[in-house]
């Protein structure tokens, strides 16, 4: 006979349960501690690890995938016809062993929760339902995003995760360091990210040995910004390793964008206009970014109108400026909320008609389009309702918030489950192969 608590576990298990599969997630505790929040609500709540750094990132039940990459499918395959699995949670749905257990899950009817950094920072972590960035299923007009928000209540105030990057840092060095020494136990592991992980260290020690030279640069050009009377416009650099890039936009790398921006902007903005390019503070160096944008802006004729910088707030500059330009960075977001003019290069969840500039880029220098700011809170208030979590993956603070909002999101999503037919599954396979995802080597 069960005791009183364990029959109330089993009756609320009845209606619902879930059988959570996670995925791999951020070099932070997160994961593990989500797991375990739904674990202690009555949930069964299993993982795959594909590296040393997620296993020695989650405290739970796991299993470890040793083999190639080309067997993954397979293996998945089999889990999930195996499994009354309802629920699969991951950070990032463009790794390629993500994407292939996103495109089978979706048929299974299995829920996908993908995680991702913020679409607004601080303070926020996104949680979307099959996706996000341009996998996102968040309305694309005007008039979806009036109708779907005019019922949405005010949020309450969001709790401060605080400084992060320290933790950041740590953590990200842990995981990758542990990835690499725990090749043995994980022998076809393939990282996503385009570089060697201890190639891009060794750059980053190199970049922070000259920071205080580029910092000083950045100044004397801030300030000689500060005291110029002409207007100028914000390009802030994304990574070239980021998906936003590789997937979600049809521009290959931050050089392919500046060859775009640098020449319209020299034909087409007020030649009392300048130029501020800035770099990403997690930029790791491997590109000379200074003299790729030097180089490019000689050869447009705007030498001295085009500056680079490696610090500065990009808040205080996106507000200064007369417009952003950005391929689909969350820098949008921060100069949409400073009423400031944006225009996107690639795919970007706002870029919609009525918050972004819908013209030309060579438009864009002269005749900027400011966003419409009641449409823009309603935007923001259906964002944070239905795609972000109010918190941090590397604060305490911003964890707990966090895992308390994402448990609560999981809950609310319908669970269905359902054995997928032959014909289908076969279906969904060649989906899969499809893809076209291929881990670098």
């Amino acid at each position: 006979m069960k005791a009183p608590h364990e029959q109330q576990v089993a009756a609320e298990g009845e209606r619902t349960q879930r059988h959570i599969l996670f995925l791999q997630g951020p070099a932070s505790p997160f994961f593990s501690r989500l797991g375990a929040a739904l674990k202690a609500r009555g949930h069964r709540v299993d993982k795959i690890n594909l590296n040393l750094g997620d296993r020695l990132f989650w405290r739970g039940r796991a299993s470890a995938y040793r083999g190639r990459f080309t067997r993954w499918q397979s293996y998945l395959e089999k889990r999930f016809d195996r499994e009354p699995i309802t629920d699969l949670v991951l950070f990032g749905d463009c790794r390629p062993y993500h994407r292939a257990a996103v495109e089978l899950a979706r048929p299974r009817g299995i829920a996908v929760h993908v995680f991702e950094e913020g679409y607004l920072r601080p303070d926020w972590v996104t949680m979307e339902r099959g996706g996000v960035n341009g996998f996102s299923s968040l309305p694309t007009t005007a008039s979806e995003i009036r109708r779907l928000s005019e019922a949405l209540p005010e949020g309450p105030t969001p709790v401060k995760a605080g400084p992060s990057l320290r933790n950041r840092v740590t953590w990200d060095v842990f995981y990758n360091l542990s990835c690499t020494l725990g090749r043995v136990i994980y022998p076809f592991y393939r990282h996503h990210r385009p570089w060697p992980v201890m190639l891009e260290y060794a750059s980053w020690m190199k970049r922070l040995a000259l920071m205080r030279l580029e910092k000083e640069r950045s100044r004397v050009a801030l300030a000689r910004l500060a005291t110029s009377e002409p207007g100028f416009f914000l390009f802030p650099l994304q990574l070239d390793s980021d998906f936003q890039i590789r997937v979600h936009s049809d521009l290959r790398s931050m050089e392919e964008a500046l060859r775009v921006i640098i020449p319209s902007f020299a034909a087409h903005a007020p030649v009392t206009d300048q130029l501020v390019v800035k770099a990403h503070p997690l930029d790791n160096g491997l590109v000379n970014r200074r003299r790729q944008v030097q180089t490019i802006a000689r050869a447009s004729g705007v030498e001295d109108r085009v500056i680079f910088i490696e610090g500065g707030s990009l808040s205080r500059l996106s507000q200064d400026a007369k417009g952003l330009v950005t391929v689909n960075s969350t820098s949008g977001m921060v100069a949409l909320e400073q009423q400031r003019p944006v225009a996107v290069l690639g795919r970007a969840i706002y870029h919609i008609e009525g918050l972004t500039h819908q013209g030309s880029l060579n438009d864009f220098w002269e005749r900027p389009t400011r966003p419409d700011p009641e449409l823009l809170a309603q935007f923001i208030r259906f964002l944070k309702a239905e795609a972000l979590v109010n918190g941090s993956f590397f604060t305490e603070q911003g964890l707990r918030s966090a895992v308390a909002g994402a448990v609560a999101r999981v809950e609310a999503t319908p669970p269905r489950h359902f054995q997928l037919p032959a014909a289908e599954g076969a279906a969904a396979a060649k989906m899969v192969r499809n893809v076209g995802v291929v881990p670098a080597e």
